[in-house]
């Protein structure tokens, strides 16, 4: 039985066909894969199964009944949740002040220890070992920390049963082992009757975790098979390619050994002996691996304080960009329009006589607009009518199009689309070749076959210093889970 069906489901923004003519259906316990490039539709299709935007038509049908009045309240009280790839907890409550807001049944006297117990619970269940508090400030949570909490929300359940919890990039955010425990997770509880849909850019997890799946492209399904009858080549040929060189031009090379170039990022160790002292040179990308939120974030924010001359402890010799992988808080200006935000980083030399030049504004975005591929009709539209992954594209194409000389990027593929990743490493290697310096922090491990060096941190410090030829997960994993001397 079909917990779920959307038939003929059509969504305009604009010039701008979101849905054309949509039909997508979730059985009784079954997880569905749904996968597709940026911008194809995937995100406004959940939104419109979890109630939070209307389509411009179509059929809703929950549990066997048509709902013409389809709203967020009516998809919660029917046991649908939907965890968006844009995280959605209010900052400055707790953990379980958030949780509070979802469950109306945890009110009376003693609700936050109730809504904490609830919530810690679910954290447990799903993430053991999390070392998150109930009691803890959402905003002061590291994002991967933050997209455990809303996952384990979406999975609790007070007054009204769960029947379909939808997983826009779940483990976007989240490092491996993370993430396996949440996929793992995935597979008990839908055996246990809950229904699933995850869109994952990470084909992998699509091809081991689900039951079906989904393709779509252009707004349409164009796909919609036994996930046991889709390999990885198959996925990305149905998906279509995108217009850009040939994938085989951005496999990974053998790295050569490390340059003598010129010095241009040196952290100075802390003061414990064993520290490790953190070098970038010309030319040079470096990797930051090991488990999310031991320091790596924190040693990108060091590094951009100190070439603003706000920190201590780091040496930076030139300009600096960074590209946030938290690009709600942290990257776009929501205000501002496509244009706007990827020249932001360059007003100074758009400028004349301290007022910034709307064609030179214009050329440089649609330079970037072609060269990274950001998919709208109009630069002058407003950044949030952009996909996700087209977001994060304007944040690189920011960075790359400004005169820094060396990027820092936060964990930066976050909900960006395969073929669109391939696209991004061959730019970083051609920018590396022309002489930029990159320090990228990463929770996806192939991706650091893309760096010439490799850190790992545990605590806040640096415990394994890899060369090229040291590096593999192995390794990764031996050093970010030893035990402190």
């Amino acid at each position: 039985m079909n917990i779920v069906e959307l038939n003929g489901v059509e969504k305009h923004f604009g010039a701008v066909r979101a849905l054309t003519g949509v039909d997508f259906a979730v059985a009784d316990g079954e997880c569905v894969g749904l996968v597709g490039h940026n911008g194809a539709g995937k995100s406004t299709l959940m939104h419109v199964l979890a109630g939070t935007r209307a389509p411009d038509r179509g059929r809703i049908t929950v549990g066997g009944e048509q709902h013409s009045d389809y709203s967020l309240i009516r998809a919660r009280s029917l046991g649908i949740r939907c965890v968006f790839q844009e995280l959605s907890l209010c900052p400055n409550l707790t953990v379980a002040e958030n949780t509070r807001v979802t469950h109306r049944a945890l009110s009376g006297p003693g609700w936050r220890r109730r809504a904490g117990e609830l919530i810690a619970a679910k954290l447990d269940d799903i993430f053991p070992g999390h070392g998150i508090s109930p009691s803890a400030i959402v905003q002061d949570l590291s994002i991967g920390r933050r997209q455990m909490v809303e996952v384990a929300r979406a999975f609790t359940a007070t007054d009204t049963a769960l029947n379909l919890v939808i997983l826009d990039e779940p483990t976007s955010s989240l490092d491996t082992d993370t993430a396996a425990q949440l996929l793992n997770f995935i597979g008990r509880v839908t055996r246990q009757g809950v229904s699933c849909v995850l869109i994952s850019h990470m084909l992998s997890e699509v091809l081991r975790h689900t039951d079906r799946i989904v393709v779509m492209r252009d707004g349409t399904v164009v796909a919609d098979d036994a996930t046991t009858n889709f390999d990885r080549d198959r996925l990305v040929q149905t998906m279509g390619s995108v217009a850009g060189p040939p994938a085989a031009e951005h496999a990974p090379t053998a790295r050569p050994a490390r340059s003598n170039a010129t010095m241009r990022v040196r952290t100075r160790p802390a003061l414990q002996h064993d520290d490790t002292a953190l070098e970038v040179r010309a030319g040079e990308i470096i990797g930051l691996s090991g488990l999310s939120g031991h320091g790596q974030t924190d040693l990108l924010l060091a590094v951009f304080n100190a070439s603003q001359r706000r920190g201590r402890g780091v040496d930076v010799t030139l300009p600096v960009a960074f590209v946030a992988g938290d690009r709600q808080s942290d990257g776009i200006f929501p205000q501002w329009s496509i244009a706007e935000n990827i020249a932001v980083r360059s007003f100074a030399r758009l400028s004349r006589w301290l007022l910034v030049s709307a064609a030179r504004e214009l050329a440089l975005a649609q330079d970037w607009q072609r060269r990274i591929h950001i998919r709208t009709p109009n630069l002058h539209h407003n950044i949030l009518s952009l996909s996700g992954g087209n977001q994060q594209k304007a944040l690189f194409a920011r960075a790359l199009g400004s005169d820094a000389q060396i990027v820092l990027m936060d964990d930066p593929m976050r909900g960006v689309d395969h073929a669109t990743k391939l696209e991004v490493y061959g730019l970083i290697r051609a920018e590396a070749r022309a002489g930029r310096s990159f320090l990228w922090y990463t929770t996806e491990s192939d991706e650091l076959n893309h760096c010439d060096h490799v850190y790992v941190f545990r605590d806040g410090r640096i415990v394994a210093d890899l060369a090229p030829h040291e590096l593999n997960e192995a390794a990764i994993i031996q050093s970010s889970f030893a035990e402190t001397a």
